[in-house]
């Protein structure tokens, strides 16, 4: 694949502009070259579905941010109850001081849904590295050596899915006394392995029977630098793909635990007891569950779309050099 562009400005100019040459390779343009390259080619709806993505994590990030601060940002305390003060009531809508309104403590409930998304966000994290590295790496090695030692690791992975992940998640949550963020991340990150290992295994088999990985064999190259020079480098774009796929799951996931009060105790904001709280007040007002339910949900979908486009982008190019 190519890069083309156009000259930019006077080319007599000392010292010129620098763009990208019409036969210029792309994995020759430096990383912002590259990444404005991809989003060009992404179709409308996934173009905004990143720019969603994008939205969420920075908003999650500039609450972090203001929280470490003191607040010295202007965003409002998620957890600041203005009804005790006087300054604002309960179950307000929309005003300039609190733009999506106020919730039935008469929180904020922009700057609770912007922390909340923190929540999502450091669970999916945790469970797309986690999937990542322990499952990459597991089935990458068992579709690569394939024999006894692949039978036993997708013996173990098989018995491990076996049983209902949910059902297992709720048992080992509800008995747990601290159910903190990390905790939380930890226990869904390590139930994410077995599905993460299936796929790299898929991904495994078919690039072990490729001519480059062959030709590494036959001239006597160890079989772990095969493994790590050769296949994983070929798996990794498969299992990025499946991430965001994975990670709209996951999400969705950790927003039932928080519905049902299993996930981070409030008052620390998730979208999932945001919605539960709003339950209570449905009858007055719908507003204070629509936009945590609707930030979940666009989320959830813009993973999706992001996620296909890059499975689809992958498979072209894996079909491609076959």
């Amino acid at each position: 694949m190519f890069a083309r562009s156009e000259t930019i400005g006077d080319p007599t100019l000392d010292p010129p502009v620098a763009v990208v040459e019409a036969d210029q390779p792309i994995d020759e343009l430096n990383p912002w070259q590259r990444a404005t390259a991809t989003f060009s080619a992404m179709p409308i709806v996934v173009k905004l579905s990143t720019l969603w993505l994008i939205f969420i994590v920075g908003g999650a990030i500039y609450g972090q941010i203001d929280n470490l601060f003191g607040q010295a940002l202007p965003l409002q305390d998620p957890a600041y109850q203005g009804s005790l003060f006087g300054e604002s009531s309960r179950l307000e809508g929309p005003t300039p001081q609190h733009i999506l309104g106020t919730d039935n403590l008469s929180r904020d409930i922009f700057a609770r849904v912007l922390h909340g998304g923190w929540v999502s966000l450091v669970v999916a994290l945790a469970t797309v590295l986690t999937g990542i590295i322990v499952g990459g790496l597991l089935g990458s090695y068992a579709g690569f050596v394939k024999g006894r030692r692949g039978s036993v690791i997708m013996a173990v992975i098989d018995v491990i899915l076996a049983f209902p992940a949910l059902i297992l998640l709720l048992a080992v949550v509800s008995i747990w006394e601290n159910r903190s963020l990390a905790v939380i991340a930890i226990v869904i990150a390590l139930l994410a392995i077995p599905p993460y290992t299936r796929v790299a295994r898929a991904t495994s088999l078919a690039v072990s029977q490729r001519e480059f990985v062959m030709a590494a064999r036959a001239i006597g190259t160890r079989p772990m630098s095969i493994l790590f020079r050769e296949v994983i480098p070929n798996v990794l774009p498969t299992l990025l793909a499946y991430a965001l796929v994975g990670a709209a799951a996951i999400i969705v996931i950790e927003g039932s635990l928080s519905f049902l009060g299993l996930s981070v105790p409030s008052p620390q904001a998730s979208w999932g007891n945001m919605i539960n709280e709003a339950r209570a007040d449905i009858r007055v007002t719908i507003m204070p569950a629509v936009w945590p339910a609707l930030a979940l949900t666009l989320t959830v979908l813009a993973l999706n779309q992001v996620g296909d486009w890059m499975q689809r982008r992958a498979g072209g190019r894996s079909s491609a050099f076959t």
